[in-house]
């Protein structure tokens, strides 16, 4: 059964909780659901080695979702000598090397001079699903975060939705439960209004009960125990635990 790991359920300026990245576990494949700045930290602590990671799939350029694929890289490099599959949007692929790694990754004494040198990048084009493996198919969808920026949600297995950081979008929502039976959804939260490049608790009070019943918020700040209690039927995505997601 397909399962899914938290390593973080945190805002980008979380301290407590981590940055909002996840691990699915795969039949034969384990993926990483973007690698900020505390993924290393987080595995570390919950003693995962990168030896069990397989690859990585890459929402969209903020650092809380790629800031730790410089030390993935080097790691997998120099330690494990093996390269790790790294999943990326056609249209995300200039700015993650250009403006995001190359800095610090670009190495001319060793001919290390392109992000295909540390990682099997498999560039995934809008409006196409991907079969990570036999029971892991992913369909990126483009959703709005910040405007101008490329920014994909995941919608895996035609039953499982994971928002990549967007604004409130109730119109993709009740599709995906209504019209493509939807089971679960893990959905990034901001606390407090307005929220002008994420979803607000209160505007995702405003779903249907039903709907909120399957979702999970996630992506929240540290003060988060604040709100318990005052999240309608939606629930806060518990951080390191293991779930269950559907599975093909």
């Amino acid at each position: 059964m397909l399962k899914i790991q938290m390593l973080g359920t945190g805002s980008a300026f979380a301290k407590q909780y981590f940055n909002t990245n996840a691990l699915i576990y795969a039949k034969g494949y384990n993926l990483l659901i973007d690698c900020g700045n505390t993924a290393m930290q987080s595995l570390h602590k919950l003693d995962i080695p990168l030896e069990r990671i397989d690859g990585v799939w890459i929402t969209h350029i903020h650092a809380d979702h790629v800031g730790g694929l410089e030390e993935l890289a080097f790691r997998s490099k120099y330690k494990l000598q093996r390269k790790l599959d790294l999943y990326v949007m056609e249209t995300l692929m200039p700015s993650l090397w250009d403006n995001c790694l190359k800095g610090g990754l670009i190495n001319q004494q060793d001919g290390f001079v392109s992000l295909e040198d540390y990682y099997n990048v498999i560039v995934v084009k809008e409006q196409h699903s991907v079969i990570v493996s036999e029971d892991l198919i992913i369909e990126p969808i483009r959703t709005e975060h910040v405007p101008g920026k490329p920014n994909y949600s995941l919608y895996m297995n035609n039953s499982f939705f994971y928002s990549g950081d967007i604004q409130f979008n109730p119109e993709l929502l009740e599709h995906l439960y209504r019209e493509r039976g939807c089971l679960l959804i893990f959905h990034d939260c901001q606390l407090e209004t307005p929220g002008y490049v994420h979803a607000t608790l209160n505007e995702l009070l405003t779903l249907p009960t039903e709907l909120q019943q399957i979702l999970w918020l996630m992506h929240y700040d540290d003060h988060v125990n604040q709100y318990h209690g005052k999240t309608g039927a939606m629930r806060f995505l518990p951080q390191h635990e293991c779930m269950n997601a559907p599975a093909t």
